[in-house]
């Protein structure tokens, strides 16, 4: 297996449920950021409600950081089952930090097991148990030589008044006490802040995508891993100006989603792929009635229940023929925090230029995995054919236009008499079972494929990356991004890697160019089947053989993922 290369450090913060592991590792991975660090943290943590193993892990290094790795230069264990769990991932001098150690661990760790009274500190300062992971933030700034000034401005922003001056005192407590030990790592860094750059999750990155393209309203029941969509745009809802309702169910959800935009509102939602399960004949239903919607579907391992906070790839069938009965939609999957608002912001303005439901394909690791991004300060809101005035007896809600795209009027628009049904219906709006009518309305509606063609034509919807002159080919879509773009950098053969963004419509053409010529093609995906290995020889005729699949709902290694390629590449 490759060596990790020599500028990234990878370090790990391991707990129980309450113990801070995530708002820690989020604060680490804000000031790397902040001091010019290109950093990868993802959060993992089992779907018990009594708790379980949770752990933040990150990496980072001067250079682009695509992904964290699982070879750890630093473990802060917050409980004993952490060094436990986490004693076979330590590189070669990896120091670990915890309250006390066994006699065996101390053997296997020898002077880099780092005894830190985090409990003790805390309860010297009558703080709660869960600031103890400050202690350690402290002592990791020392270690790596990061300043301590920079983490204070961190605890200032993650804890604003509620506990922050605990907080603030047990980093300098964790700090001073290496400085007494004078323990440095031998990975020390240091790198240049760049003012573009954030520390931002992909939920998060989304939501804001969706704002800029003029949100009025989010709606959402929460579910794992969706929900922090549903978290952050509540808490930011009076800054964005915007409304955010939790229904109670998701079948509520959707429903009131699409009374929302018939009313004239620019609307989303966000659901898991069990939930957006509950919603498929309102689905169907935004399909007949031409109502631009988009959802935000976060996938997570299944069938049924599965390991709802592990992730997978194995439901791009699934939307791509959600709902039932044939109509147009679209389906956009980013891989990474920068794609994920891009394809937010897109999906809320093709839906109303289009009038349809626009799906955002997630999982876990693309909406809870946080990274180094730079996001666009703004956007731009493209409002569609909405009608303001009519003419007395002139407005119908479906005229057959050629390009499929009828005026939209709102209800108390003036001379405008709005229609809308789950029944095949004619112009107006008026159900019908004639058969030319129920025809015509059904070519309308697809006529706005030529449209859908030509944006996907013109957005990115198939990405580059690698050799593009390589006659290896490895082809993926979605949360697969990250691990393959930081395995790429281990490569020992050349290869092009071809992304695929928009899944529907489905950039046939552009995907044919990219793997013209080909000696290998290796798809690379969380699922069992090859499902978009199965999607390209649909739409393309070529027929892809070699395959990295993994459905054991944990992510990609990058150092494993590269090994496995150098077998199959040519």
């Amino acid at each position: 297996m490759p060596e990790t290369r020599d500028d990234m450090v990878t370090v790990a913060i391991g707990g129980a449920a309450g113990d801070g592991v995530r708002e820690a590792g989020v604060s680490l991975g804000t000031l790397l950021t902040d001091i010019g660090f290109y950093t990868h943290l993802s959060f993992k943590y089992p779907s018990l409600i009594r708790g379980g193993h949770n752990y933040s892990r990150l990496s980072f290094a001067k250079e682009k950081v695509f992904y964290d790795h699982t070879k750890l230069d630093v473990l802060v264990a917050l409980n004993d089952d952490s060094i436990k769990r986490h004693l076979h991932q330590l590189n070669p001098n990896a120091v670990v930090f915890a309250e006390k150690f066994e006699p065996d661990e101390l053997a296997a760790l020898g002077p880099n097991a780092v005894v830190l009274p985090m409990s003790e500190y805390s309860k010297s300062l009558n703080a709660i148990p869960i600031t103890r992971s400050s202690v350690a933030l402290g002592a990791i700034c020392y270690l790596l030589g990061l300043p301590l000034k920079n983490m204070i401005d961190v605890l200032h922003l993650v804890f604003r008044e509620k506990g922050l001056e605990a907080n603030i005192k047990l980093a300098e407590m964790g700090y001073e006490q290496l400085e007494k030990l004078g323990f440095r790592h031998t990975k020390s860094l240091t790198a240049e802040p760049v003012e573009t750059k954030e520390f931002v999750e992909g939920n998060a990155a989304f939501a804001r995508g969706l704002v800029s393209s003029g949100l009025n309203l989010y709606l959402a029941y929460p579910m794992t891993p969706s929900s922090s969509i549903l978290h952050f745009l509540a808490k930011k809802q009076n800054d964005f100006k915007i409304k955010v309702i939790q229904p109670e169910n998701e079948i509520s959800v959707i429903n009131m989603a699409i009374g929302a935009a018939y009313a004239g509102k620019r609307v989303a939602i966000g659901t898991a792929t069990g939930g957006f399960a509950l919603m498929q004949e309102a689905f169907s239903l935004a399909g007949i009635t031409e109502t631009p919607l988009v959802v935000a579907v976060s996938q997570r391992y299944a069938p049924a229940t599965g390991a709802p906070t592990h992730s997978s790839q194995a439901d791009l069938r699934f939307v791509l023929h959600a709902g039932h009965g044939e109509f147009p939609r679209i389906v956009l999957a980013p891989g990474d925090p920068e794609e994920a608002f891009r394809c937010g912001a897109d999906a809320l303005n093709l839906a109303w230029k289009y009038q349809v439901p626009v799906i955002v394909l997630l999982d876990k690791h693309v909406s809870e995995n946080s990274q180094t991004a730079t996001l666009p300060a703004g956007g731009n809101i493209e409002q569609g054919k909405i009608v303001k005035e009519v003419a007395p007896d002139t407005y119908v809600r479906y005229a057959l236009a050629a390009d499929g795209i009828s005026p939209m009027a709102f209800p108390g628009t003036p001379n405008a008499i709005i229609k809308v049904t789950s029944y095949e219906h004619d112009e107006e709006g008026i159900a019908t079972e004639e058969m030319d009518e129920i025809k015509a309305m059904q070519d309308k509606r697809f006529a706005k494929s030529a449209g859908l063609a030509r944006e996907c034509a013109e957005h990115e919807s198939v990405a580059v990356y690698g050799d593009t002159a390589s006659s290896n080919v490895i082809v993926f879509w979605g949360s697969t991004k990250a691990p393959l773009l930081e395995a790429a950098q281990y490569l020992k053969k050349p290869a092009k890697l071809v992304q695929i963004v928009w899944l529907e419509p489905f950039n046939a053409e552009k995907v044919m160019k990219e793997l013209s010529g080909a000696k290998t093609i290796i798809d690379v995906e969380g699922n069992r089947a090859g499902q978009l290995a199965g999607l390209i020889r649909e739409k393309t005729g070529i027929n892809i053989e070699k395959k990295i699949l993994h459905y054991d709902s944990r992510p990609f290694d990058p150092l494993e993922l590269a090994e496995e390629l150098d077998k199959l590449l040519s």
